[in-house]
């Protein structure tokens, strides 16, 4: 009897884990989609007729161009972010995510 509460208990904690492990995986993976959607439509919207004169402008100016490289120096890729890039990263998936259900 004891072998049989060992062996109920052991299934419902891996199912548990596994849940909140597949879970984890769900959200990761929509997570993903959303960037991937951001940057998919952001480079579509850049090429677009109107912007595209801008923007190539903006690639020329050397003031600007500066100013974003010093913009950008303050974020990392790393597992560990900060709490600018962490803000900065739910902007972009917040974003990302209103894009992908107003054009699914």
């Amino acid at each position: 009897m004891e072998n049989k509460m060992r062996i109920i208990l052991l299934s419902g904690i891996f199912c548990f884990a596994f849940a909140v492990s597949a879970k984890a995986q769900f959200t990761a993976q929509k997570e993903a989609q959303y960037m991937a959607t951001l940057k998919a439509v952001t480079d579509y919207k850049i090429n677009d007729e109107e912007n595209l004169k801008k923007v190539e402008q903006l690639r020329q100016d050397a003031r600007f161009n500066r100013k974003l490289s010093r913009m950008l120096e303050k974020l990392q890729n790393t597992k560990t972010k900060d709490s600018k890039n962490q803000r900065i990263y739910k902007i972009l998936l917040n974003a990302g995510e209103e894009i992908y259900k107003e054009l699914d």
